[in-house]
């Protein structure tokens, strides 16, 4: 970069460690800034490596560094424990493993030298696993999936808070509450945003049936249908398939593997369901009480998730944080994909947690992690959260504003020290590096303004300039075979990311990065990075695991209304392949009052709206009649198109080719897409 200040910003930036979570570390321990290999061989490893000097000596000195002797969160994580599901193994109906918390038993082992000693004491705290009392009837499920599902005690049942990610992972935590707590009806289910792990598991622990009688309202923020289905529907299979490499689901666990998530272990396998809400909290301070259970609620849309809201028991003076205060630097652009967050405003609503509940609270509990206890600890706990969003967009600000791109920022940024002596601010989550370059992307975009950036070739054709320009790719290989032994990982990765795009079949780059991947990962503080880093290598060495988990499941799907159908099937419409069909078609949904929604399809876009009487628009080439339910099984679910017609799901007046034009117009997306290959 160019120096712009003084040299000491410019040598930090350029000395910046392998971790990938704005720790200097490496650079401390003098690794990775130079020299080359005497020898120019290149030597790749179908096998999984073991870590590298350069790593140890980082590892060691981060092992020295760390106030590990600061065992409080392990008391608070083992505090209240009444029992475990034994053992801890999930099934669904056809007997296949959908949760094993029992195969990170290896992790009761000290820290290996493949991994970061301040990882691996995050993930032997979320790895605990069993049912907890954390106030007079309050208890969680944690461990059963990654995250925490929270059963409030009423007059007659409970009241459950996220029911976890899958059905079967949220029934067997109910099924161990009731095994200690009786078997208590849930008569009330809130979910505290719009993330699947906050919702997935409703089917687990209660019905439709219940639902719809009333036996049990299910309360959710304003806004939180629209955005649950938007992110697991409209871009559903690209986030599922890179969550895959961001939970590490896939992966083998062990010392060299996979061992935690950050935010939890992983991602639970079930089925993933929804019930719709049946009560929207819309505003601040808005009051509920179920089953004797009194609640405020404080909206925080925009924050972890935008449409998310923290909760306040007033009566027993306990605080729950939903996700936007938990023991680890969270995300503000996840690694799976999502809208960017706004650390601005995430810093706001804590602080008027704080100010309104968290002051009045015995015990703060969040959707994921364990709880803190003593109303000072808790404002101090919160208060740290609160400093360190706001930091990083003040301080990202500040440097974008004297001329950094995101790129450099990331690099230069240093939390304060009275942030980094918590540990419920290190980046085992989110990090440093990427939490900045989303701020930056917040609000410049993309583009770094500088010309030479505007229109660059794409990933192959730029991969084969660059082979080309170094020599050919023999020398690049040599090249990253230096770099990879003098400990400069990222530059190892990059230039075989150079030989592997030019050339998808050169298996020396694949397997010489696929190392270099495994040094990232196991120097890596962050759960999520050395997930990335681990799936990359194993995706090299042994292809595509796909994605193994589906979030857009039937039971999602029909969650949809008519104008999130039509926005699915636009959004699966190959418009090349419709640039020249012109169709307009009437849907008539008879289980709707008769509501007529026209679709006009035209340039290769799919139009839609609402038709009313009398409204003086041209006739429909033909008018479908139907349920919501038989267009989201025939149209988006891909379901039997003419059966639905034979069997009069489906009628049409006019032409009836028209429709039969459809299906063929859309394209299948593609959950085992290329991520580390062109």
């Amino acid at each position: 970069m160019v120096e712009r200040e003084n040299g000491e910003t410019a040598r930090r930036v350029s000395r910046r460690g392998v971790f990938g979570v704005g720790a200097a570390a490496l650079a401390a321990a003098g690794v990775g800034l130079g020299g080359c290999a005497d020898d120019d061989e290149v030597r790749p490893s179908a096998t999984p490596t073991e870590p590298s000097e350069h790593i140890l000596a980082a590892n060691q000195r981060a092992a020295e560094t760390m106030p590990f002797s600061d065992t409080e969160d392990f008391a608070d994580a083992d505090r209240g424990f009444r029992a475990a599901l034994d053992p801890g193994v999930v099934t669904d109906a056809q007997g296949k493993v959908v949760w094993d918390n029992d195969s990170y038993g290896f992790l009761r082992e000290p820290c290996p030298q493949s991994a970061h000693p301040s990882l691996w004491r995050q993930a032997q705290l979320t790895v605990k696993q069993g049912l907890y009392e954390i106030a007079p009837g309050f208890y969680q499920i944690r461990g059963l999936d990654l995250s925490n599902m929270t059963l409030v005690e009423g007059d007659t049942g409970v009241v459950v808070i996220d029911p976890l990610i899958s059905a079967e992972t949220a029934a067997a935590g109910l099924a161990l509450y009731r095994a200690h707590r009786g078997n208590r009806p849930v008569t009330g289910l809130i979910y505290s945003h719009s993330h699947v792990d906050h919702f997935g598991g409703a089917l687990g622990v209660t019905t439709e049936q219940d639902v719809a009688a009333g036996r049990c309202p299910v309360l959710a923020p304003v806004g939180f249908l629209e955005h649950a289905v938007a992110e697991n529907i409209y871009a559903g299979t690209a986030m599922a398939r890179r969550a895959a490499y961001m939970y590490g689901a896939a992966l083998p666990r062990g010392r060299k593997g996979q061992i935690g998530a950050g935010l939890g272990q992983t991602t639970s396998l079930g089925t993933v369901t929804l019930i719709a809400p049946t009560v929207e909290i819309v505003r601040t301070d808005q009051e509920e009480t179920i089953d004797g259970v009194r609640m405020v609620f404080q909206l925080t849309p925009g924050t972890e998730a935008p449409s998310e809201m923290n909760l306040w028991f007033p009566g027993r003076r306990a605080l729950c944080m939903a996700e936007n205060a938990t023991h680890t630097m969270h995300n503000l652009l996840t690694l799976r994909g999502a809208l960017v967050r706004d650390p601005h405003v995430w810093s706001k609503y804590l602080t008027e947690s704080i100010n309104r509940y968290g002051r009045a609270s015995d015990v703060v509990f969040s959707s994921h992690h364990w709880p803190v206890w003593g109303t000072d600890r808790i404002v101090e706990f919160l208060s740290a959260q609160r400093d360190l969003y706001g930091y990083l967009n003040d301080q990202t600000l500040r440097l974008l504003n004297k001329g950094y791109v995101g790129a450099e920022i990331a690099e230069m940024m240093q939390l304060p020290p009275g942030l980094t002596k918590s540990w419920s601010t290190h980046g085992y989550y989110g990090s440093v590096s990427h939490n900045v370059k989303a701020i930056y992307q917040r609000y410049m975009g993309w583009f770094d303004g500088n010309p030479a950036h505007l229109w660059q070739h794409p990933p192959v054709e730029s991969a084969k300039r660059h082979v080309e320009a170094m020599g050919g790719a023999k020398e690049v290989r040599k090249k990253a075979q230096r770099a990879y032994d003098a400990g400069d990982y990222r530059w190892a990765v990059q230039l075989l990311d150079y030989a592997i795009f030019a050339d998808p079949a050169d298996t020396t780059a694949k397997l010489l990065q696929a190392s270099a991947f495994e040094q990232l990962a196991y120097g890596s503080e962050n759960a999520t990075w050395r997930n990335f880093f681990l799936s990359g290598a194993h995706e090299l060495r042994n292809g595509s695991f796909g994605t193994p988990t589906q979030a857009n499941s039937g039971n999602l799907l029909s969650a949809l209304s008519v104008e999130q159908a039509f926005d699915a099937m636009s959004l699966r419409l190959d418009g090349p392949k419709a640039w020249d069909t012109r169709l307009v078609i009437d849907w008539r949904f008879r289980d709707e009052g008769d509501r007529t929604h026209r679709a006009e399809l035209r340039n290769g876009v799919l139009v839609h709206y609402d038709r009313h009487p009398g409204d003086g628009l041209p006739a429909p080439d033909a008018t479908i009649t139907l349920t919501r339910a038989a267009l989201l099984r025939s149209f988006v679910a891909g379901g039997d198109l003419r059966a639905a017609v034979r069997d009069g799901e489906i009628a049409i007046e006019g032409n009836a080719a028209a429709l039969a034009q459809l299906p063929g117009l859309f394209d299948k997306p593609d959950p085992g897409f290329a991520i580390v290959t062109p």
